[in-house]
């Protein structure tokens, strides 16, 4: 798979989410009983499904920075007091899913433009700006690939592969392969991913 198709699941935004983060969110969603992140697996899916439902093109990616934003408010403030969890999680997707909505009709409108649909120069400026800032999160995320070891970027490639309704069936060839459980298999892949981004975030800030 080519850094074209993994950019719409990794780099969109600068996250500077960490180990510790992630610890904190596991310990958040288990809500005091230790599930060795089997809940955070199941809250991943519900929220997949959510995002599907209101047929958005990349719902994991949109699951995975749901999760991520809520890293972000454990790290700032230490607590949450919405309970249970997974309502707080919805909430915060909701919000995701709007934000998203709104940059797809910009990006409507970009298209627009490229295809003489509109004349303003603004707009078509917009475009190519959009389209530069698009090219260089490719060339970001190509660059922090090859610093991952082989066996990490076979998994990142692995579990991101495919359209979205294989990629179950990819997910558990890919645990098989490596003798570990998909629970697992999704703790590892969210790891690199997040190394993944902070490393695009940084080399777009750089360039």
């Amino acid at each position: 798979m080519s850094p074209a198709v993994l950019t719409q699941e990794i780099g969109q935004e600068e996250p500077t989410l960490t180990e510790a983060a992630f610890t904190r969110l596991l310990t958040w969603l288990d809500d005091g009983a230790d599930s060795e992140g089997e809940r955070y697996l199941e809250v991943r899916r519900r929220l997949v499904a959510y995002f599907d439902r209101q047929n958005r093109p990349a719902p994991d990616a949109l699951a995975d920075h749901t999760l991520n934003r809520i890293c972000k408010t454990l790290e700032k403030s230490g607590a949450i007091a919405t309970k249970p969890p997974l309502r707080y999680c919805y909430v915060v997707a909701r919000f995701v899913l709007l934000e998203d909505l709104r940059r797809e009709r910009r990006h409507v409108r970009f298209d627009d433009v490229r295809h003489g649909n509109a004349v303003t120069s603004p707009a078509s400026a917009d475009g190519d700006d959009a389209a530069f800032i698009q090219e260089r999160r490719l060339e970001c995320l190509d660059r922090c690939l090859r610093k991952l070891k082989p066996e990490q970027q076979d998994l990142i490639v692995g579990y991101y592969g495919d359209a979205r309704r294989q990629r179950i069936d990819r997910r558990r060839d890919l645990a098989a392969r490596l003798g570990i459980t998909m629970n697992a298999l999704g703790i590892r892949a969210w790891r690199i991913r997040a190394a993944l981004e902070n490393c695009v975030g940084a080399c777009c800030k750089d360039r």
